[in-house]
C-alpha cells in the first residue's frame, strides 16, 4: 500500500462516514489529473477528498428517526441539505469543478432562525409577562441563540453528517467556525418541519427541542441601584412605599454578624435578604424584591401563544384553511413601561397611573 492509500485509510478511519468500498482505486484518478494541459500535475489531499464525501444514507436515514422526523422529510435527500453549510460549495467545487453543485442550508437556515426568533419571542414574554425588554431579548438568545443551537447540533448528533468548510474573514464575510456551522443546522431543520407540516408542528418541535432546557434568568438580571429602582416601580404600580425592617439578627458585636432585613409593602412583604451589615442586607432584600416581581411566572395552563391561533393543518399559514383557535392578548399597562425610565437629559417618562394623577391635579386647579 503506497503512501497515498495509507493517508486515505487513515483518514476515512478518523471520519466515520466516509466510505471507499464504491471506488475502484486510490486516489480517484479525477483527483490526480491536472485540470489544464501545461499544469503540473495535481497533489492528492486525502483530507480534503473525505470531507466532500457525503455521508451514507443509512446514516442519514437514523438521524431522521432519532429527532422524530422520519415520517415528515420525504427522503434523506432533504436531510443531507439541512446538514450542508453554504461553505461547503468552495470545497466542493475544489473536487468535482464540473458536477452541479449541491444543496445547502442557506435558505432553510434563514427560514429557521425566524421561526425561532417568533417562537422564542412570544414564549417568553407569555411566560414572564413583567420581565424588562433587555432582559427579555437575553431570555431569547439563551434559547434560541447560536451557542444553544450548536449545543444542541452536538446533542442529536449532527457532528458526523455535517458537511462544512472553515474560512476565514473578509471585508464582505465573517469566519465560519465549526460552532456557526452547527447552528445552521437546527435552524434548517425547523424550517423543515415548517415546510412539510404546519407552523403549529414547528413550534411543538421548538418546544421539545428547545424549550424544555431550563435558563437561569436570575444571571441576566442586574440592578445598578436596587433601593431606588424599587421605589420607582412601586410607585409605578400605585402601592405603598416601601419600608425596610430588621427581620432577624445575630453577632451583631462579633466578628461575623448576619442581618436579616425584610422589605414590606403596607402589611406585604416584598422580599427578604441578609448579610454582614445592615446595607447588605437592604440591598439583597430590595433586589429580592425585584426579582420577585419580574420573574413571576405566568401557570403553564394559561400561557397562550399568538401562533395558536393558525389553523393546525399541512400548508403554510397563508393557505392553511380550518377552525382557528382561540387568544386573548395580554392587556397593555403600566407592566410593559420600563422602570426608571429616563432618557440622556434625565427626563423621566410617566406612566399611565401618574399621568392619569397629573390630569385629576390639573382638573382641581381648573
Amino acid at each position: 500500500m503506497g503512501y497515498a492509500q495509507r493517508k486515505v485509510a487513515t483518514t476515512a478511519a478518523k471520519l466515520a462516514h466516509v466510505s471507499s468500498q464504491h471506488l475502484k482505486a486510490l486516489p480517484p484518478k479525477h483527483t490526480l489529473s491536472p485540470r489544464h494541459a501545461n499544469a503540473a500535475p495535481a497533489v492528492f489531499d486525502a483530507q480534503a477528498w473525505a470531507s466532500s464525501q457525503p455521508p451514507p444514507r443509512s446514516t442519514l436515514a437514523a438521524f431522521a428517526h432519532r429527532i422524530g422526523l422520519a415520517n415528515v422529510v420525504p427522503s434523506t435527500e432533504v436531510i443531507e441539505q439541512a446538514c450542508t453549510h453554504p461553505s461547503f460549495i468552495q470545497l466542493y467545487t475544489r473536487q468535482y469543478p464540473d458536477q452541479p453543485l449541491p444543496a445547502t442550508n442557506a435558505s432553510l437556515a434563514t427560514l429557521g432562525n425566524s421561526l425561532l426568533g417568533l417562537f422564542a419571542t412570544e414564549f417568553v414574554n407569555s411566560s414572564y409577562p413583567h420581565l424588562p425588554t433587555r432582559v427579555m431579548k437575553a431570555a431569547v438568545s439563551a434559547h434560541v441563540g447560536p451557542t444553544t443551537c450548536a449545543n444542541l447540533a452536538r446533542e442529536i448528533g449532527v457532528t458526523p453528517i455535517l458537511r462544512w468548510q472553515r474560512t476565514p474573514s473578509t471585508t464582505a464575510n465573517s469566519a465560519v467556525l465549526h460552532a456557526d456551522a452547527l447552528a445552521s443546522v437546527p435552524r434548517a431543520l425547523t424550517a423543515l418541519v415548517y415546510q412539510y407540516r404546519s407552523l403549529r408542528s414547528a413550534r411543538r418541535f421548538v418546544e421539545k427541542f428547545f424549550f424544555s432546557r431550563e435558563v437561569d434568568l436570575r444571571g441576566m438580571i442586574k440592578f445598578r441601584d436596587p433601593k431606588q429602582t424599587l421605589l420607582e416601580t412601586v410607585a409605578k404600580y400605585g402601592r405603598e412605599r416601601p419600608i425596610s425592617r430588621l427581620l432577624k439578627e445575630t453577632g451583631r458585636y462579633s466578628n461575623s454578624p448576619v442581618f436579616v432585613v425584610g422589605i414590606f409593602s403596607g402589611a406585604d412583604q416584598l422580599g427578604e435578604g441578609f448579610g454582614s451589615s445592615l446595607k447588605m442586607a437592604e440591598y439583597r432584600a430590595a433586589e429580592d424584591s425585584l426579582l420577585r416581581l419580574y420573574l413571576t411566572r405566568q401557570p403553564p395552563h394559561l400561557v397562550q401563544l399568538p401562533t395558536s391561533t393558525f389553523p393546525d393543518t399541512r400548508a403554510s399559514i397563508f393557505d392553511a384553511e380550518g377552525p382557528e383557535g382561540s387568544y386573548s392578548p395580554v392587556s397593555m399597562g403600566d407592566s410593559e413601561v420600563l422602570y426608571g425610565s429616563a432618557g440622556r437629559a434625565g427626563i423621566r417618562v410617566p406612566g399611565a397611573r401618574s399621568m392619569a394623577a397629573a390630569e385629576d391635579d390639573l382638573e382641581d386647579y381648573l
